[in-house]
């Protein structure tokens, strides 16, 4: 009984491996199918303000200038 149980089971284990697929993505051409991409400063605290935005990039980079901070 146990025999029969262990065949089977590992029967059922290799023929698992049967089912596997493509993972190859299928690509259509001339079509982006990814998610679409915002500008960093449309949305969010800039609401479309590039200019606010760019000041804080420059703000923050500033701030991680160790010379500056040294001095």
């Amino acid at each position: 009984m146990k025999k029969a149980l262990f065949l089977m089971s590992t029967a059922a284990f290799v023929l698992s491996a049967c089912g596997e697929y493509s993972q190859v993505a299928n690509y259509k051409p001339g079509n982006y199918q990814g998610k679409s991409d915002t500008r960093p400063w449309e949305g969010g605290k800039f609401a479309g303000d590039k200019a606010a935005w760019e000041a804080a990039l420059a703000n923050r980079n500033q701030s991680q200038n160790e010379y500056k901070k040294a001095n």
